[in-house]
């Protein structure tokens, strides 16, 4: 990179933050802020409990937004001080430390941009993701695992927790299932780019003849929405049955029928729940993962029309593509961003995929 066009690049940078200002617009933030601190020092606010907490969480994220836009515009302004006074003086070695640092000035601006694009209502609540295998036995049960393992892998490295709701194990290898919640600030507003039909093309491990396999895996993500939320479900529209819970945990799997399921008629949409001991648990927690899916299926309709059937898990469907082999390839096929990098994808470095679908979502909004 040389003087020009590290210059050119401010320019590009200082342009986005302008976009960012005008849709944030941190003066109505500000203005937000004072609002809240009067309300907070009337005593008689603190008297509504949940209103508080819901307030203090509002300022939070107030708080959180404008600071990182702040330090975004100091951290650009620096910059621009720096190069205009090491273009004067022809300072090289300042010169060359703009350029090395370029890289991570992008990054916060980028991250800042990316910050901006999750404003929709729901994209601050924690994300319940269900990952169903599609046909194709071991093999797409196989995939299924390393998909849970990615986001397992992806949940560590942001610092979200995940707490797991339903897991069934498969035959051979891999599973059948899983349903977990991401929890965190922005979980759903991240991990609602990774709604659709995963493609994996590998040498299958589990053919002694050593040929390649195309398998497919279903991911669903919806939030976990509030209780203030209401969601009717009539009594005639579902069937609860339980069953005994898989997988670990000794006398209590063998004998207690905790697990629920919950079949919901008019949608088609199956729910299951089986991480606690207490099926009246299972059954509150697999009924707001069933309101959650019904919220979440009600945006779709909103946003994508009457088009909204995801249910076939195979070609055409598919929103990414992992590709192991002859070569290696992780390929987005919505944004068509691609990385080489398939062993970090798949051990949970997938930032670059999920921000170039917030990106291109957000353009394709803006030509809209």
């Amino acid at each position: 990179m040389d003087s020009y066009e590290y210059g050119e690049l401010l320019k590009t940078l200082r342009s986005k933050c302008e976009n960012i200002a005008k849709i944030l617009n941190p003066a109505d933030l500000e203005k937000e802020l004072h609002e809240i601190e009067a309300l907070q020092s009337d005593e008689s606010f603190w008297n509504d409990a949940h209103r508080a907490a819901e307030v203090a969480k509002q300022k939070r994220k107030c708080e959180r937004i404008l600071g990182t836009f702040n330090t975004m515009k100091q951290e650009l302004d620096d910059a621009q001080e720096l190069y205009e006074i090491a273009l004067s003086e022809a300072d090289s070695t300042t010169l060359e430390l703009l350029f090395e640092s370029a890289p991570l000035l992008q990054k916060h601006i980028q991250d800042t941009e990316i910050q901006v694009m999750l404003s929709d209502e729901s994209d601050g609540l924690n994300a319940i993701i269900t990952i169903q295998p599609g046909a194709g036995g071991t093999e797409s049960q196989d995939w299924a695992s390393m998909l849970y393992r990615m986001y397992l892998r992806w949940s560590e490295r942001r610092g979200f927790k995940v707490e797991l709701l339903d897991l069934q194990d498969g035959e051979e290898a891999g599973i059948k299932g899983v349903a977990f919640i991401i929890k965190g600030e922005n979980a759903y507003g991240y991990a609602k780019c990774e709604n659709g039909v995963h493609r994996l093309v590998r040498i299958s491990p589990f053919d002694a003849n050593a040929k390649r396999h195309t398998s497919f895996v279903s991911v669903q993500v919806s939030p976990e929405i509030d209780d203030d939320i209401q969601i009717d479900i009539e009594d005639k529209d579902i069937r609860i049955d339980t069953y005994r819970a898989s997988g670990a945990g000794g006398q209590h799997v063998n004998k207690t029928e905790s697990a629920i399921r919950i079949t919901h008629f008019p949608t088609g949409i199956v729910v299951q729940c089986q991480n606690d001991r207490s099926q009246h648990k299972n059954k509150a927690t697999a009924l707001k993962m069933l309101k959650s899916k019904l919220y979440e299926l009600e945006k779709q309709k909103m946003t994508e029309g009457s088009n909204t059937d995801k249910s076939e898990i195979g070609w055409g469907h598919q929103i990414r593509s992992y590709v192991l082999a002859p070569y290696q390839q992780v390929k987005d096929l919505r944004s068509q961003y691609a990385t080489s990098d398939t062993n970090g994808v798949l051990d949970g470095d997938i930032d670059g995929l999920i921000e170039s679908v917030l990106v291109h979502n957000n353009t394709q909004n803006k030509d809209e």
